[in-house]
């Protein structure tokens, strides 16, 4: 009896962190806030559950990996192309769409990090670049146009909600996008936290010394464009069902340049502060939008919202080199050193 007290003694127990506490915080947000806000706010907290899936992909190719991507809107233009195609051509309900969007994305981002394996830095980044810019022209040619709808895109009806007079159409299909995005960020966390997350970040800091040591680079690279490829397409089926639309021009390479906005603003290295880079990148821009519409004298406002965006960008930059997580972690662990500091006689 003793022995097994003492085993019961011996056993390791779960301390509840500040960080446990930020999650469930947020997570209770999550889950009730959208329920007292209105349709358009719930819109809003969508897109933003939809960006951070996207920002998630990049930042675990650039964040990781240490490959540089400035195309990652071709493959959310991929995966929402792909919902879209699905629903309206084979009939299938909309929630099979993202995981298959997710699949063909895989497979189209694992050929292409397998064709680019031999490039890094600014030479990879133009191969993406320029994979962003032909992706819009691609969805526009006649060859296509019965499955994207060229120019003039496709209109899709959005999803009902299967128990109405709990929940609308809008806060249901945002707990369906939540749902979706819990699930990624944990697969996403155990990767970067296992062998495959070591080896990713032995490639981002020595990949010749990576080699060396017997890690395959050319795999890890072509699989990590491929995971980072998948989550985007997710992010774009998902996407596609929130607008209601997918059309060319919805994909330039200024979405590209959003989600990597979002990766740095968020913290490149980092799994949850994703969903700090998907507020900035959806709300700054609609709030500097919001106060021009506030009186006629605030009108000019309208022209600053995106030069207002790229000052706030400089100045989150030159304040927070780690992005937000990174501010987050610093003042963590000043105040661990604080607390854990001895009073001195």
């Amino acid at each position: 009896m003793n022995m097994v007290n003492a085993d019961i003694a011996s056993t390791p127990t779960r301390r509840i962190t500040g960080r446990h506490l930020w999650l469930a915080a947020l997570l209770g947000f999550a889950v009730i806030v959208p329920l007292l806000s209105s349709g358009y706010h719930v819109f809003q907290m969508t897109q933003i559950v939809v960006y951070a899936i996207a920002v998630l992909g990049l930042n675990l190719l650039t964040g990781y990996s240490g490959q540089i991507s400035l195309g990652n809107g071709a493959f959310y233009a991929l995966g929402a192309y792909t919902a879209v195609i699905l629903m309206t051509h084979a009939g299938l309900p909309y929630w099979a769409t993202p995981p298959i969007a997710g699949a063909v994305c895989f497979c189209a981002g694992f050929a292409f990090g397998r064709s680019v394996t031999r490039l890094e830095g600014l030479y990879l980044a133009l191969a993406t670049y320029a994979l962003a810019i032909a992706t819009p022209q691609i969805l526009k040619l006649d060859a296509f146009e019965h499955w994207t709808g060229g120019n003039q895109g496709v209109v899709i009806s959005k999803p009902t909600s299967p128990v109405p007079g709990l929940l609308n159409d809008d806060q249901w299909l945002y707990f369906f996008s939540l749902c979706v995005a819990i699930v990624l960020f944990v697969v996403a966390w155990n990767i970067v936290r296992g062998r495959t997350g070591r080896a990713l970040v032995a490639l981002r800091n020595h990949p010749i010394a990576a080699g060396a040591m017997g890690i395959h680079v050319a795999g890890y690279k072509s699989a990590t464009f491929g995971v980072s490829a998948m989550y985007t397409g997710i992010a774009g089926a998902l996407g596609a069902l929130v607008a209601g639309f997918v059309g060319p021009d919805s994909f330039q390479i200024l979405l590209s340049i959003q989600i990597l906005v979002g990766g740095v603003v968020g913290g490149i290295a980092s799994i949850f502060g994703t969903l700090f880079g998907a507020a900035f990148i959806e709300l700054v821009p609609d709030v500097t939008k919001q106060v021009s519409e506030m009186s006629p004298s605030l009108q000019w406002l309208a022209e600053l919202q995106y030069p207002a965006y790229g000052v706030l960008l400089i100045v989150t930059m030159l304040t927070m080199p780690g992005g937000i997580a990174g501010l987050v972690r610093s003042v963590e662990l000043r105040i661990a050193r604080h607390s854990t500091r001895t009073p001195q006689n």
